[in-house]
């Protein structure tokens, strides 16, 4: 799927690493990883005491465009999500 504008905004503020954060009213443990030289980047968030996860693959290609690419869930779930976080 080709990445919203807005969707690669908030993405691109979260910072590198690991820290915790709020959605839907939960607790989250998110980490995010750069990878290939900021051409690939993952984002992993597992709600804490809880099921909750979330998984995703973002890829930047040359032209400026970036592929989001989530892990076994709907493409929904990761929007949904990203627009919910709030990080500590």
């Amino acid at each position: 799927m080709s990445v919203d504008p807005g969707f690669l905004a908030k993405f691109d503020s979260l910072p590198v690493g690991g820290y915790g954060g709020t959605a839907y009213g939960k607790r989250w443990r998110v980490t995010k990883t750069v990878m290939a030289g900021g051409r690939s980047q993952k984002l992993e968030a597992e709600e804490l005491g809880g099921t909750g996860y979330v998984s995703m693959n973002l890829y930047r290609l040359a032209g400026g465009a970036a592929i989001l690419k989530p892990c076994e869930m709907p493409e929904d779930e990761v929007l949904s999500f990203l627009a919910a976080l709030n990080i500590d």
